[in-house]
């Protein structure tokens, strides 16, 4: 099984970069010291992800970091990505395992304990878990679950869990203290000005936590 060696698990969404292309926006994260990406774009056809998968690729590998595809194993293989990432309307992870092997990362997405649980069983490496806090992009998935259930969910799990949801630099001590392993996010890089100084100062808050639990 692959090593999870990444503090922050960055996830894309092109609608949030103000214009920019997204490309230049996962390099300024990956330059602020990201390495790990998730291509999270779902409206996109199979062609014109493909063909984004193939250039996030070319630069990951310039930086060493991982590339996740979500949802789709087929383009995963197709450019050599280090694994994919699932959630309990795609394919199974016991299903998406035996087409991988196990040299590949599988992630879930995860919005309660049990789910969490089930997905370990199945062969998943690590899971995201929340909305941990309110956010946008999550409200789908009802009301924020709050540190103490991602604190439940750590205590669960062997496997890696990261916070997700509405994380901020200013809470990351807080998910970290609840037992994450680390975070997830969108809008704290993707969205902001400088994504690289954005990335260096939430890896700092990582370490100074490490440091100082």
């Amino acid at each position: 099984m692959p090593t999870i060696d990444f503090p922050i698990y960055l996830i894309t969404d092109r609608r949030q970069t103000g214009g920019r292309p997204l490309q230049s926006v996962v390099r300024q994260a990956l330059e602020g010291g990201v390495r790990a990406l998730q291509l999270r774009e779902k409206d996109l056809p199979g062609g014109e992800l493909y063909a984004l998968a193939a250039e996030l690729r070319r630069i990951t590998r310039e930086y060493g970091a991982r590339l996740i595809i979500n949802d789709r194993p087929d383009i995963a293989l197709a450019v050599e990505a280090d694994g994919v990432h699932l959630g309990k309307d795609g394919l199974p992870v016991a299903a998406a395992r035996r087409l991988l092997g196990p040299r590949h990362l599988i992630g879930y997405s995860a919005h309660a304990v049990d789910e969490a649980v089930r997905a370990e069983a199945d062969g998943a490496d690590f899971v995201t878990f929340g909305p941990v806090y309110y956010t946008p992009s999550k409200a789908a998935y009802g009301a924020p679950l709050g540190p103490e259930a991602l604190r439940a969910a750590a205590a669960a799990l062997a496997i890696p869990v990261f916070a997700l949801g509405g994380i901020k630099r200013d809470n990351i001590a807080a998910v970290m203290a609840a037992g994450a392993s680390g975070i997830a996010l969108i809008s704290a890089v993707m969205a902001v000005p400088d994504p690289r100084a954005a990335a260096q100062s939430l890896l700092r808050a990582i370490e100074e936590h490490a440091i100082n639990p």
